[in-house]
């Protein structure tokens, strides 16, 4: 149960910004395309795989399953197992934690796992009411009764209901993602200038680490029907300073509140991949580790305040390892709002919320900031919520590489008052 699990390789799509309309590829397009890519720098075929495990939050109705449909698409043949996991927000690192559980127990030696999601094809759907109307209508026999019931039909039933927003909202709290930020701004009495502080150092780095060609080697181009190229993360903006990030109002709380489009992460299409292999697979396929995946941990807390979940996730984590935040060369910790990732770093750094939620006898301490989200983070790159838990521990390694670093943590918050962390050493 504790043999070595190795990351070898991995790819992702570009993210792209939702731009209000259905974006230029589906979901099964993006983790399709970043798969064969992947697949092809491998010396094996894709139908040696064991098992290909996708997460995806929101998928098509003509894509459920849609790991397998990718896995076919990838050319991986009808005897490789393709399935999907949903662990909402952190669906990309549930998909390479089951690879691993399954990994463990010796029903599989070699997994490609990752995730995806096409939030601007989130669809548009109709009321109760209207489906109560329809099914009547249906039902109807004569043009007595049809015209009867067009009489019933008012304009309110042709109002659609915007399906993201009601994936977004948490059905037991009644609190939509962004609201539930607003509650952790609140708690700990961030400011909105912290807030739009951060989202501004997100857009900088990214911004920086394009110039640079830091993430030249985990995006793989991408090419629509028209032979349009999408060859980087679209959503970063120059503009995105504390002064122009000022003038935004908020969103969520328009009366009280301090969250706004801009100091959140962004509605984004796109996917990301992981190759997992044990080390029997990498002597028999002669590959290069990468890494490998130490350990892992799931938490859950209220889901009002949902956004903490990686401080509940990672603390067990640690204490596991006998490790503190200075141990850790790198960390991750997905920005869904800038609000939340704050309230994480303040709840690591304090002594009664580490004793009275952790059961601590103090305080964790602080992350280093020249550590985390080193070169930005969701509020500049995107948020495809499927495929972000794949992304953080992909670009884990990168930084890992880039910096001769040994040691690294992937965090992320949960829709549903959930947390994910994820351990990772270089080889």
């Amino acid at each position: 149960m504790n043999a070595p699990i190795y990351i070898v390789d991995g790819a992702r799509t570009p993210f792209l910004k939702s731009r209000n309309r259905p974006g230029p590829f589906s979901a099964s397009d993006l983790a399709a395309a970043a798969g064969r890519t992947l697949l092809l720098r491998q010396p094996f075929a894709p139908s040696e795989l064991d098992e290909v495990i996708l997460g995806c939050a929101i998928p098509s109705v003509d894509e459920v399953n849609i790991g397998r449909v990718v896995a076919l698409r990838m050319g991986c043949g009808h005897k490789v197992p393709g399935w999907t996991v949903m662990r909402n927000c952190a669906s990309g690192m549930q998909a390479l934690d089951s690879a691993i559980d399954s990994m463990r127990v010796g029903r599989s030696q070699l997994v490609l796992a990752g995730g995806v999601d096409a939030l601007s094809r989130a669809p548009l759907l109709v009321s109760d009411a209207m489906v109560a109307w329809l099914s009547q209508w249906y039902a109807a026999k004569g043009a007595g009764k049809r015209a009867a019931l067009l009489t019933q039909l008012k304009l309110r039933h042709f109002a659609p209901v915007i399906a993201l927003m009601r994936g977004l909202t948490d059905p037991i709290v009644g609190l939509m993602m962004g609201q539930t930020a607003e509650n952790l701004a609140y708690r700990f009495g961030i400011s909105r200038e912290q807030m739009d502080a951060l989202a501004a150092t997100s857009h900088a780095r990214t911004l920086a680490a394009q110039r640079e060609g830091r993430f030249a080697r985990e995006i793989v181009p991408l090419f629509d029907d028209a032979g349009r190229a999408y060859v980087a993360d679209d959503g970063v903006r120059e503009d995105s300073t504390p002064a122009n990030l000022a003038k935004l109002k908020p969103f969520f709380d328009r009366k009280y509140g301090n969250v706004t489009a801009g100091n959140s992460s962004q509605v984004t299409d796109g996917g990301a991949w992981l190759l997992l292999a044990t080390e029997e697979a990498v002597a028999r396929h002669g590959l290069t580790p990468r890494a490998r995946v130490v350990d892992s941990q799931w938490a859950a807390l209220d889901p009002a305040q949902m956004g903490l979940g990686p401080v509940y996730a990672t603390a067990p984590l640690l204490q596991r390892h006998r490790l503190g935040l200075d141990d850790v060369d790198a960390w991750e910790i997905n920005e869904a709002f800038a609000a939340q990732v704050l309230a994480c770093l303040q709840a690591f750094d304090d002594d009664d919320f580490c004793r009275d939620e952790l059961g601590l006898d103090r305080a964790l301490g602080a992350i280093d900031p020249e550590r985390l989200n080193v070169d930005g983070g969701a509020i500049a790159i995107g948020h495809p919520v499927g495929a972000s838990g794949t992304r953080i521990v992909l670009h884990l390694l990168d930084v890992l590489e880039r910096r001769n670093g040994k040691r690294g943590v992937a965090a992320i918050c949960i829709g549903g008052g959930q947390g994910g962390a994820m351990l990772v050493e270089r080889v």
